[in-house]
């Protein structure tokens, strides 16, 4: 994957381009329906309201793909953050400067070891290089449940 563009004021902004298309073909089913409604009738209203049904049913799909793509997102960063604080408070400061490298992927896996086990898993992780949450989780002896995902 190629590497972000490094982030500055001129860049920060982010436009939701994803959001902007669905409001888009909502608005344009809302066309298509009213013609659809003046044309009632005729093959053209027909053609219009059949095609306004379909475009809200698709950009409603696509809706509501984007908001889980939002709440995964987002859980990431809140992930990242607790995991963040949760080595800083249990490693030893050897490890914990180490841990810094953690990649996203590895502090999910991580996350459901309990505090004891954490440091060895840790530097298990970083000694093996171990890159996927799944392998990760599959380590943990004594899991720690998360009830409160998205």
């Amino acid at each position: 994957m190629a590497e972000p563009t490094p982030q500055n004021y001129g860049n920060h902004v982010v436009i939701p381009t994803k959001l902007i298309i669905v409001t888009v073909l909502f608005l344009a089913a809302a066309v298509l329906a009213t013609i659809g409604l003046v044309k009632t009738g005729t093959t053209v209203g027909t053609c219009c309201i059949g095609t306004a049904v379909l475009i809200q049913a698709l950009a409603s799909i696509y809706g509501f793909l984007i908001v889980r793509i939002y709440a995964v997102n987002l859980q990431d960063r809140i992930i990242r953050t607790e995991m963040r604080l949760r080595l800083a408070t249990l490693l030893p400061e050897d490890l914990a400067a180490h841990a810094k490298s953690l990649t996203m992927k590895q502090l999910v896996g991580l996350r459901f070891a309990s505090d004891e086990e954490l440091p060895d898993l840790t530097r298990k992780v970083l000694d093996e290089k171990i890159e996927k949450a799944d392998v990760i989780k599959k380590l943990i002896n004594n899991w720690q449940a998360d009830t409160d995902r998205i």
